[in-house]
């Protein structure tokens, strides 16, 4: 009979290393997304600022585009198209973008996914897998 472990296996944060810890936009409309996807980030370490929408996103980037090395943001939302506002936000930043969709990739995201720095997650997504590809792209800067 295998031996029941006391604790999970864990991904490594980047406290553990010493790093200091990325800013994430996140940019989701849908709340319960939004909270879990920043509940999982900030237990990594990661400074976690939220938008619910495309306007939102713009004017917490606008505020402080130098801290923010990573956008997280879904495809679709209410107010604009989450690569359109990518397309407005990066350029000259070295921001790294992730979409996260619910819907196949399509035009738009294909379009955007030709940029460099920027990736795609589809939903819906564990918290493993997340922090693998919020790592993996931090990495790559």
């Amino acid at each position: 009979m295998p031996e029941a472990r006391a604790e999970p296996d864990c991904i490594a944060s980047a406290r553990e290393f010493g790093q200091k810890a990325a800013t994430i936009l996140l940019v989701e409309d849908e709340t319960f997304v939004r909270d879990v996807a920043c509940e999982i980030l900030s237990s990594e370490g990661y400074r976690v600022l939220q938008a619910r929408n495309a306007a939102e996103a713009v004017k917490t980037f606008r505020a402080q585009p130098e801290a923010v090395q990573l956008i997280l943001a879904d495809v679709v939302l209410p107010d604009r198209n989450g690569c359109d506002m990518a397309f407005e936000l990066t350029p000259g930043t070295g921001t790294r973008v992730i979409f996260i969709s619910g819907y196949p990739v399509n035009r738009v995201t294909r379009n955007g996914l030709q940029q460099s720095g920027w990736f795609y997650l589809a939903k819906p997504f564990s918290a493993v897998l997340l922090l693998q590809k919020v790592k993996e792209v931090l990495s790559n800067v």
